[in-house]
């Protein structure tokens, strides 16, 4: 094991990108390479680059079993859902201003539903159990007459839990309502099936797959068409909406990623399963007081948010140099704001400060997970030692 670096366990964050996804798209970049602009087809060059980006749609368009004329690049998952989120109300506003939501959403969603309301929308946010799942049972009650557009993420970043999309979409499905997937957290990880899911948009990002960052794609359907309003203007690319030049380098390798992911889902995901069942395990049976926030069964597997009882995950994660993971998610890690997930499940403050996500991924090793564990129960024993909050739980500090 190379120990010169942490063991890096947020894979949620952000991935490696592939060593085969850098090869391809090595091959865009340069003289030698496929460097072209894609719009450019009126000579060799750039319909070379053009045929690279169609290959890369098609990829995609066979993990989810879209058609790949149903895909639009972006630059990532959060431009993604605000397209689908601030354009797809904008376009049906004639129809309704009503939106549904979820209060676990990313921040991508939650804050493109309070520009809404900035716009003279209504949101409603509907609640999850302490599961860390929204039931469609919920989600039916928030609908009105005047709604036009709901918005669930399929696996939540935070803790995994995976939604049922399934009778998320036949409630969406019943009353007539478009309703986007945040999938930015699935995709490669579950089954998706756009030919027989009936949702009209679905947002992904390559960075969480092993591919680069700065790069994502909107699903749009095409029948019954989905539309949104264009969130930005100039050039007429990806159909008037998305423009801009379109990145070569970067879709090749969301494609490549897509293509890899195909061919790897099944024996990654009993890997994953089986690396975050050590680290859990592992921690519990060593020091105690160690359980998962949400349902164990209905987490994707890669991502577990644990309750260490009696520390405070600020300290463990300052104290642990040699292991990288996180108190929640990536784009909220600088605010000192509890996570907003844990809180919506009805965790207070201090079980909320005291729980830490783990995502270990493709690359990582078993022996990287126990190095990781006896790191960690050695600086969870010593916070135990010096902590308050302990003994209250009428235990004492914990051997190593």
């Amino acid at each position: 094991m190379d120990t010169s670096r942490p063991v890096y366990l947020d894979h949620a964050a952000t991935t490696p990108v592939d060593p085969q996804v850098i090869a391809r798209m090595q091959a865009c970049l340069g003289q030698a390479g496929v460097f072209a602009n894609p719009a450019s087809v009126s000579h060799a060059p750039g319909r070379a680059a053009a045929r690279e980006v169609e290959w890369a749609r098609q990829q995609l368009a066979a993990l989810t079993r879209a058609d790949p004329r149903e895909l639009v690049w972006t630059s990532g998952a959060t431009e993604a859902i605000n397209l689908a989120v601030l354009g797809g109300a904008r376009f049906l506003a004639g129809q309704g201003r009503h939106v549904v939501t979820t209060a676990i959403e990313h921040r991508a969603t939650l804050d493109a539903c309070r520009a809404l309301e900035a716009e003279g929308f209504d949101v409603s946010r509907v609640d999850c159990g302490d599961d860390g799942c929204v039931s469609p049972a919920a989600l039916a009650a928030a609908l009105r007459s005047d709604t036009v557009l709901v918005s669930v993420m399929h696996v939540n970043n935070e803790t995994g839990a995976i939604q049922d999309i399934h009778g998320i979409t036949e409630v969406c499905q019943d009353a007539g309502v478009a309703l986007h997937v945040d999938a930015a957290q699935s995709l490669g990880k579950l089954p998706i099936d756009l030919s027989s899911l009936p949702v009209a948009m679905m947002s992904f990002s390559a960075h969480k797959l092993y591919g680069p960052k700065g790069i994502g794609a909107l699903f749009l359907r095409r029948r019954p068409r989905a539309r949104v309003a264009p969130l930005m203007f100039g050039g007429g690319h990806e159909r008037g909406l998305r423009p801009g030049t379109l990145a070569t380098h970067q879709i090749v390798g969301m494609g490549e990623a897509a293509r890899i992911a195909m061919q790897e889902v099944d024996r990654e995901q009993a890997h994953l399963a089986e690396l975050t069942e050590r680290l859990w395990r592992g921690l519990e049976s060593r020091v105690g007081g160690v359980s998962v926030n949400g349902d164990p069964a209905r987490r994707v597997p890669g991502i577990i948010n644990l309750h260490v009882a009696g520390i405070d995950g600020e300290a463990l994660v300052a104290g642990v140099p040699d292991v990288a993971f996180a108190l929640g998610s990536a784009c909220t890690s600088a605010s000192t704001e509890p996570s907003h997930v844990l809180r919506a499940m009805g965790h207070d403050e201090q079980h909320i400060r005291a729980s830490l996500r783990f995502s270990p991924g493709r690359f990582t090793t078993l022996t990287e997970i126990d190095h990781a564990v006896d790191v960690l129960v050695a600086e969870i024993c010593r916070l135990r030692q010096l902590s308050p909050l302990w003994p209250q739980h009428g235990q004492q500090a914990c051997s190593e």
